[in-house]
């Protein structure tokens, strides 16, 4: 009679015992793609909900925009070559900043290729723009961003001399404002610090625990980092200082994870207990040490992680390390026995003892890692905000776990995916910008959060109950047979 090893609910379909009933890690064959996609839609159904709520958001938030960059500039050039007549002296008015640039550079060749030539560029300035056409004359076309028209069309229409003059600005486009690329990146890049902190809580979640103190541990590592670069010459402080200090801060927080995960192992105490006073500790302690207040002595530089892009797709780099670290962890979970070791802590503690797993370092493990990434955003949200203050994080676990939960993991333990924790953090994020964009009050905006976690919550409480029956109809039928 065949059997079937089991690493907890998620894991089972992924492994399939060997000769003498060894898990030998070889996919179970399932008979077809039937049940292939009922596995993917049963691990990763909510990416269904994201798209839904992408495309309803696009919908709603179809607005004028108006072409920045390069695009401005070709769609200026076609206007201006429609608009002026041969012999016409075309000025550009710019203004400074690397998507200008591209403006201006762009409407320059357009206008050489169509055989006509730009006579003048001036700065964005009003004083600037002033004196340059007091000594202009018609026939002219002054070609402008949108930005500038209306004041370029104000100090026309004060100069008599002027009279005639055409004022030229890029077309507009109908398209939604969700789906702009600086909005995909701002949500990207404002969600990447709790998607960093969800990480860690999935870990600890699917091994059947809960981690209340990352919010806090967020207020102490910024605050620790700030205070520490202030400490050694603030504003002056060199990289190696600055690495020094995140990297300080990073180690305390997951002192702090350590310890929780010794509170629940060796003293028994449950982790929420546990974790909600450690939550405490580290926020009095981000107090103790910042005083109460805000940090602000860090150098121009240290921004770069938190705000800066790397210069080929404008995508941040937090933004970067956090797929790095979801490729990581998915590779952990899914690869390793330690990511068996997990699931199975999680689904039955004592099956797992008895199989020879040590639940203890498992557990102490997955907290110490809850710890080290709370630590790690606190340092990504200090250099977002070029500063430390002990109210950073505030609520922070809350829409941590409401990411895991509504990502597809089971508070019960056991159960979840590090990719689908990764696409609730984005449902999340998806429905706070939507309904930003969508001009919704925050009042009303916490009333929908708290329906979609509440929403997840039951979807997975109705899952185990069908997971349940099936398991109790399939050993009937064994028992009978």
């Amino acid at each position: 009679m065949s059997r079937r090893w089991r690493y907890g609910d998620a894991a089972a379909d992924r492994f399939s015992p060997g000769a003498g009933g060894a898990v030998t890690g070889r996919p179970t064959r399932s008979g077809g793609w039937r049940p292939l996609l009922s596995r993917f839609v049963a691990h990763y159904g909510m990416l269904g909900v994201l798209l839904l709520l992408g495309a309803f958001f696009s919908i709603v938030t179809v607005r004028e925009q108006q072409p920045e960059g390069a695009r401005a500039g070709r769609s200026l050039s076609a206007r201006v070559v429609c608009t002026a007549p041969a012999g016409c002296r075309i000025i550009l008015v710019e203004r400074v900043g690397a998507p200008d640039r591209a403006f201006a550079m762009t409407f320059a060749g357009e206008l050489s290729r169509c055989g006509r030539s730009l006579t003048a560029r001036i700065p964005g300035d009003p004083a600037e723009v002033r004196r340059a056409l007091e000594h202009e004359a018609p026939p002219l076309v002054v070609a402008t961003p949108t930005s500038s028209a209306p004041a370029v069309r104000s100090i026309i229409a004060s100069i008599p001399a002027l009279a005639g003059v055409i004022v030229v600005e890029p077309a507009s486009y109908r398209w939604p404002t969700f789906l702009l690329p600086s909005n995909l990146r701002n949500i990207a890049n404002q969600i990447a610090v709790i998607a960093i902190l969800a990480v860690g809580m999935t870990l600890v979640i699917v091994s059947g625990g809960i981690d209340l103190s990352v919010g806090s541990l967020i207020a102490l590592s910024a605050v620790c980092a700030a205070g520490l670069v202030g400490m050694m010459g603030g504003e002056a402080t060199g990289a190696g200082a600055l690495l020094v200090a995140a990297l300080t801060a990073t180690l305390l927080c997951g002192l702090v994870g350590l310890f929780s995960g010794l509170m629940v192992t060796r003293f028994r105490v449950p982790p929420f207990i546990a974790t909600l006073g450690m939550m405490q500790v580290a926020s009095g302690i981000a107090y103790i040490l910042s005083h109460g207040k805000p940090i602000y002595r860090l150098p121009g530089f240290s921004v770069v992680l938190g705000r800066g892009a790397d210069p080929l797709l404008g995508v941040p780099w937090a933004v970067w390390l956090m797929v790095v670290l979801y490729a990581a962890a998915h590779l952990v979970m899914s690869r390793t026995v330690f990511g068996r070791h997990v699931y199975a802590v999680g689904s039955n503690a004592e099956a797992a003892r008895l199989a020879g797993v040590r639940v203890n370092r498992v557990l102490v493990a997955v907290y110490l890692g809850s710890g080290l990434l709370a630590g790690l955003g606190g340092v990504i949200t200090a250099s977002q905000l070029k500063s430390g203050a002990p109210t950073y994080g505030l609520l922070y676990e809350l829409y941590v776990i409401a990411a895991v939960v509504v990502g597809g993991t089971s508070l019960n333990g056991g159960e979840g995916k590090i990719l689908g924790t990764l696409i609730g953090a984005f449902i999340i994020a998806v429905i706070q910008n939507g309904m930003n964009l969508a001009n919704v009050e925050s009042y009303t905006q916490k009333v929908v959060l708290g329906l979609v976690i509440l929403g997840a919550v039951l979807l997975d409480r109705l899952k185990q109950r069908g997971l349940a029956r099936r398991r109790g109809g399939s050993e009937g039928e064994g028992t009978r047979g």
